[in-house]
């Protein structure tokens, strides 16, 4: 008897459905937006897309700006539409699950909207350069959602950080020429394909990851605002809905919780200067050494402020072996009021060059008040010094560990 297998003989109604069901919800709603509104179209037969397409004359001269939104969301063909919408369901999934459904929606309309202004100026930019006249640019009606999937595999090659990509399983390419490698071989394969609309896809999605949009996007704390409004609370609780507006993945572009306008253009420009230095080979230099847990310059005892501890002359460390031997030798006894004796600039720039001092040959022995015997025993049989073990006990004020501290300094001079 033959066992069936339910999970390959299901219908293919229960697949798509199930496919269907893991695509996240903005992404979702694109495909479900961009294939109604082609739906429409047929059954009012409407093919006057010169209407709604992306033309730069009539955006600029009669100021119609719905035409930047208007040709995102119309289609000219079945194949067109359903090829775009399979193109979007992988990259847009992808993406809406690492930003978030409020900020993926958001990143879509900066997109649209750059894909437009990028647009129009590279078709007037064609029109009135003193070197090559080309006016048909301007003139050129642009439709379809191919600009913004441009924009976005863009950024999905750049999140995802791998090194090469494949072009549809035939051969492989460098993931920082994946993008153009694909508008040349859509451009040979179909001429017809609106080649200023995926270029400037392609520049849009580079602008997004350089990071010249930050002065755009909101801040985490607002995306996460916007997914608690009541007003959204149905669109939340769908399954597919993404929260994560508050956690902001540290390979995508992002703002401070608090920034102004003047902020926000700071960064970016500075966006700018990174992207173009990205550009540019430098030469490896190896970093200096630090410790992270103790951040800042800081200066050893009696070291002169300005030079290096390694730089100092002879005279210089002995100078700083003296203080060390005098705070060793200092009486119990004596007042901890009494404030130490510094020297002056004049001083201890003199004492770098010229002074010729040599720690003490003897130390005066203290008195051993509240000196403990067995610490000294402790010290000594550590192989430090009897005198010496003294006077460190008497300077840390019984504390072995501080006193144990002070002898291997001295030791190490």
């Amino acid at each position: 008897m033959r066992h069936s297998n339910i999970a390959t003989e299901a219908s293919l109604s229960t697949r798509a459905s199930q496919w269907w069901a893991g695509v996240p919800f903005v992404t979702s709603l694109l495909v479900a937006l961009c294939s109604s509104i082609y739906v429409v179209e047929l059954f009012l037969g409407f093919d006057a897309f010169f209407q709604v397409c992306l033309i730069p004359y009539q955006v600029v001269t009669k100021f119609q700006v719905y035409r930047l939104f208007t040709s995102v969301v119309f289609h000219a063909s079945i194949f067109h539409v359903v090829f775009n919408m399979l193109a979007l369901v992988p990259i847009g999934s992808a993406l809406e699950r690492i930003m978030g459904s409020v900020r993926f929606l958001h990143v879509i309309f900066l997109l649209a909207t750059a894909n437009g202004i990028i647009n129009i100026g590279l078709a007037y930019l064609a029109a009135h350069n003193p070197v090559y006249i080309y006016t048909d640019l301007s003139v050129e009606c642009g439709i379809g959602f191919s600009g913004v999937i441009f924009a976005l595999i863009v950024i999905e090659t750049s999140v995802s950080g791998t090194q090469t990509r494949s072009i549809f399983g035939f051969f492989t390419v460098p993931a920082k020429l994946y993008p153009w490698a694909l508008l040349f071989l859509f451009q040979l394969l179909m001429p017809s394909v609106s080649l200023l609309g995926h270029l400037s896809g392609i520049l849009s999605g580079f602008a997004y990851t350089f990071g010249w949009f930050n002065m755009f996007l909101l801040a985490p704390s607002a995306y996460s605002s916007v997914e608690n409004c009541g007003a959204l609370s149905f669109c939340v609780r769908r399954p597919g809905f993404i929260v994560g507006g508050g956690a902001v993945p540290s390979t995508l572009p992002s703002v401070s919780p608090t920034r102004s306008a003047t902020s926000g253009l700071s960064q970016s420009v500075r966006g700018l200067w990174s992207g173009l230095q990205t550009m540019i080979p430098r030469r490896e230099t190896a970093a200096a050494a630090t410790d992270e847990r103790f951040p800042g310059r800081g200066r050893t005892l009696g070291a002169v402020s300005g030079v290096p501890p390694g730089q100092l002359s002879a005279e210089g460390r002995g100078g700083q072996v003296e203080l060390q031997s005098r705070l060793l030798s200092r009486d119990p006894g004596e007042s901890e009021t009494q404030p130490l004796r510094t020297s002056s600039p004049a001083e201890r720039q003199v004492g770098i060059h010229q002074l010729n001092t040599s720690p003490p040959s003897n130390y005066p022995v203290p008195k051993q008040t509240g000196t403990d015997e067995s610490a000294v025993q402790n010290l000594v049989a550590m192989g430090f010094d009897k005198t010496k073990a003294v006077h460190a006990l008497s300077a840390s004020k019984g504390d072995i560990s501080l006193a144990v501290e002070f002898l291997s300094a001295e030791g190490r001079e």
